[in-house]
């Protein structure tokens, strides 16, 4: 999925990761696929690159889980796509996962960059 400065990160995202960056993106409204992959390497400043392979089993194991729903709409450039949208459901997972991203990323910057301590 992901890459960093063109050296690719695979296997090394937390598990989970993805699916949460999908209901952060969606939280803007409906979007299909390549846009939710726009949006991500966009706003990670081309360091998140996700690929179809990684993308397209994320979206269906959301809507398995009712966290987003998906409908058939016209795309940009006139053709027929599938489009993504976050149910209330999904709203919730988003700021729960958020919330332990939160705090992992914490506890790692914790053991990554301890505090200096008084002598």
């Amino acid at each position: 999925m992901p890459a960093l400065k063109g050296h690719p990160l695979e296997g090394e995202m937390l598990q989970g990761t993805l699916d949460l960056l999908i209901l952060q993106t969606l939280i803007m409204g409906p979007a299909h696929g390549h846009t939710i992959a726009h949006i991500i390497q966009q706003r990670s400043e081309e360091v998140l690159q996700v690929e179809h392979g990684s993308l397209y089993p994320a979206l269906h194991r959301l809507e398995d889980r009712r966290w987003i729903a998906s409908f058939w709409g016209t795309s940009e450039n006139n053709r027929k796509a599938r489009y993504y949208r976050l149910t209330v459901a999904g709203r919730k997972q988003l700021a729960e996962h958020t919330n332990r991203w939160d705090r992992l990323v914490g506890a790692v910057n914790r053991v990554l960059r301890p505090a200096k301590e008084e002598a």
